[in-house]
């Protein structure tokens, strides 16, 4: 090893917050209830919902002791004839409901924060696939999902409307009874019927709830009428609603929200405000810069006395002291920053800002509720983990031994790796082969749109910057003869991986025919330096960021693109990010001449073969080089080579060896970070057997 980084230690004194952000800690009144402070934790879907409910409950009550001062279950599906299976969300249909909406009410209070709940009924967005039920919404429309499902809508008579009213109340009075403090009407990102009725494109009625703007605003006057005679002063009640719906005039324009909330100013005790599509209102941070919704909620507040909400990922809390001084807003709403650290509010409290574990905008959170699986942050791995596994953001079990814990690779696995390992009391080596530190999370985070990923480094190495017990070496390649010299009790291998560039994906699992003049890049190579000219023949089969991302590069350094992908649409998977649609539009706005249901047949001397993956039909493309983003290889072969030597570890003192994060097996960024907490939380523990590596809920049999 060369180079060593020591750490400056743990332990030092309590700090004051800084006076400048006592603004942020000051109570706001919400109607009946008081919160302790301005953070407010917006409602945001988890993966878990009526699932996974202990897993949902935990991970809000971890917020609560972060020091939020609201914090807000997803939507809550409020009648079983508006659903939108097959996504996971909590329900509040019947009293089988409330148990597990009173744990969260529960853990929400555990330490001081007010529990709100977001009622929802999602109209033209439900198309009831597990009830079966007939969707009802203002007007006759189709289904407006995610999945296109073929369902229609019936328009609601006057009778389905008292009875939405009615199944309201019953949500009210659920909702009191699990003890929630505020009872929020999601009308917003085109989810809620709320928005159905506000929005000209939805709402094509004829009678007193259709036409003009008062008309189209009757229902949500007429629910938060019902829901303070339900509730009294016992619990606040709240809207959320969309800043524009980006339709201009044709739909709930921004000028229309702002008639409305002048309309009726004092209807509610809070106002949230959102953007009007999910995919504009959590744009990721390769598109979307912090307070990004700033020009459309700015002067709501001085349409109304009572308090607003805004969102902007915000993760700066000096962005978040001028949002409130300039007027506009009340309460700092966050979801993705509030994922990324639960701990966000305490630590501007006491003065430990550099401690902020900042939400990089990657929306991998979001993927859990689109994929219908837990969801998962690239920045606090425990998220959604603190139940089923007992991770905490923040604390975690100290060592078991004296052994002493090698990490080799500086990546974000290894990062990871090293700093819990750290935290847990182990004595850690870092060793990175390379100068610098962040392994692929450096690299890409230089590429157009990503710097924001850089804090996957940046919060680890300052972290680890403090601790005594980790020491950084840079420089270091080593053999498995140095490991086997050295001493260390464990060995993690996390030595990350390398781009093919043999046309192996998905649509090829065979390497495909490569003519030696062609050249051929990998996005390694360009993230390294070296660019190609000319004609550009991008092959996308990987389908996430990497190949839009270079192929905007490419136009930058002058070269002309054909994107070329076996998918129907370009970075398939970042559907699941809410980036696709924008992804896809950029491209075709900077010239790139996009070809999708292309699948890779061969690399000729001028140019490519390519197959349509329907007809199997190829068309040649002359180019001048090609560039490969495709699958990706393990780079382990240290760690093979530490396996072959497996019966002399003992000699050498080695309890474990073992490989994390993409020397594993290649995945996204987050998947790396998990793994390298995992490896630190295991450390030492006993072997589980056939245990689960976790707790789930199981369904309870009902006769």
């Amino acid at each position: 090893m060369t180079t060593m980084d020591t750490g400056s230690g743990l332990g030092s004194a309590p700090r004051l917050r800084d006076p400048r952000y006592d603004i942020l800690f000051e109570p706001v009144r919400i109607g009946p209830v008081t919160a302790r402070n301005r953070f407010y934790q917006v409602p945001h879907c988890n993966g878990g919902g009526y699932r996974d409910p202990s897993a949902a409950a935990e991970m809000r009550r971890v917020k609560s002791e972060g020091g939020w001062g609201v914090i807000f279950t997803e939507q809550v599906e409020i009648h079983h004839s508006s659903e939108i299976t097959p996504f996971i969300e909590l329900r509040i249909w019947d009293e089988d409901d409330l148990p597990a909406l009173a744990k969260m009410a529960d853990a929400i209070h555990s330490h001081g924060a007010l529990a709100g709940i977001e009622l929802a009924y999602s109209g033209a967005n439900g198309p009831n696939l597990y009830t079966r039920e007939v969707p009802l919404a203002p007007s006759h429309t189709p289904i407006l999902t995610f999945t296109s499902d073929p369902v229609q809508a019936r328009a609601m008579d006057r009778q389905d409307i008292r009875n939405l009213r009615h199944w309201h109340r019953l949500a009210y009075r659920r909702a009191k009874r699990a003890g929630f403090d505020i009872l929020c009407l999601y009308g917003a990102h085109g989810f809620g019927v709320i928005q159905h009725f506000l929005s000209p494109r939805t709402n094509q009625r004829t009678d007193e709830y259709g036409g003009s703007l008062e008309n189209r605003s009757r229902l949500l006057k007429e629910l938060i009428s019902d829901a303070r005679e339900e509730v009294g002063d016992s619990c606040a009640i709240a809207v959320r609603l969309s800043l524009d719906e980006l339709a201009g005039e044709a739909g709930f324009s921004n000028s229309q929200l702002r008639d409305m909330v002048a309309m009726h100013a004092e209807l509610p005790d809070l106002w949230d405000f959102a953007h009007g599509t999910w995919e504009a209102c959590s744009g990721t941070s390769r598109f979307k810069p912090e307070g990004a919704q700033e020009d459309l909620i700015r002067g709501l507040k001085q349409l109304t006395p009572r308090p607003v909400v805004g969102v902007g990922r915000f993760t700066s809390p000096d962005m978040m002291v001028r949002q409130v001084k300039q007027g506009l807003m009340d309460f700092i709403g966050a979801a993705r920053p509030s994922i990324a650290d639960p701990f966000l509010p305490r630590k501007i409290d006491e003065g430990r800002i550099e401690d902020i574990r900042e939400c990089i905008g990657c929306n991998i959170c979001v993927t859990g509720d689109m994929t219908m699986s837990l969801s998962r942050c690239t920045q606090n791995s425990a998220f959604m983990e603190e139940w089923r596994k007992g991770w905490h953001p923040e604390r975690i079990r100290p060592r078991q031994s004296e052994t002493k814990v090698l990490v080799v690779g500086a990546g974000p696995a290894g990062l990871s790796a090293a700093h819990k390992a750290g935290l847990r009391g182990y004595d850690v080596a870092l060793a990175e082969a390379s100068s610098d530190l962040g392994g692929r999370v450096s690299r890409e985070s230089r590429l157009p749109g990503l710097s924001a990923w850089a804090r996957v480094r940046d919060y680890r190495q300052g972290q680890i910057a403090k601790m005594a017990n980790v020491n950084v070496y840079r420089g270091s390649f080593l053999t498995a003869d140095d490991i086997l010299g050295f001493g260390f009790e464990h060995v993690a291998i996390a030595t990350g991986a390398t781009w093919r560039r043999d046309g192996i994906a998905r649509y090829n699992l065979l390497p495909i025919a490569i003519d030696p003049a062609m050249p051929v890049f990998t996005p390694d190579d360009i993230m390294g330096g070296s660019i190609p000219s000319g004609h550009v023949v991008l092959y996308d089969d990987d389908h996430y960021y990497m190949g839009s991302v270079l192929a905007e590069l490419l136009v930058e350094k002058g070269c002309t693109v054909s994107f070329l992908t076996p998918s129907p649409r370009v970075a398939e998977w970042s559907f699941n990010t809410l980036e696709q649609g924008t992804i896809q539009a950029r491209l075709l706005e900077a010239g790139i001449d996009v070809r999708v249901t292309r699948g890779l047949a061969a690399v000729e001397q001028a140019g490519v073969s390519a197959a349509c993956t329907y007809t199997g039909r190829i068309e040649n493309i002359a180019c001048d080089a090609v560039v490969m983003v495709t699958a990706r290889l393990p780079e382990d072969a240290l760690y093979l080579a530490l396996r072959s030597r497996e019966a002399e570890w003992a000699d050498h003192g080695i309890a474990g060896v073992k490989v994390i994060g993409d020397a594993n097996a290649p995945a996204a960024i987050a998947w790396a970070t998990y793994a390298g907490q995992r490896y630190a939380e295991e450390l030492d523990a006993e072997p589980l057997g056939d245990q689960l590596p976790f707790r789930r809920e199981v369904a309870r049999i009902k006769d």
